[in-house]
């Protein structure tokens, strides 16, 4: 028989931080809705700061894991050089 039970796994800060910005977004798009629906003259300002979220929030969350991986010394993702350290490792 296998063993069902599942390990926990590490929830990395990475992970976190990009929960957050989906949660973010998806408040602010309600909001916005909410708005839109209530006070229609209000809604104008609040489209156009979710637009302005929408690009903001993933540029910060680049930003903050680009970062982590400069203070830790750590190879991430958002490092510019990260396809060509990869295809370098395959060859």
């Amino acid at each position: 028989m296998k063993d069902n039970s599942n390990p926990k796994k590490k929830v990395t800060s990475k992970q976190v931080v990009a929960l957050a910005g989906v949660i973010l977004l998806v408040a602010i798009y309600i909001i916005t809705l909410v708005v839109a629906i209530v006070n229609p003259g209000e809604s104008g300002n609040y489209f156009q700061i979710c637009l302005v979220c929408t690009f903001a929030v993933p540029i910060l969350i680049w930003i903050y894991v680009w970062m982590y991986g400069k203070l830790t010394n750590k190879h991430t993702f958002a490092d510019p050089d990260y396809l060509k350290t990869e295809e370098t490792t395959e060859e």
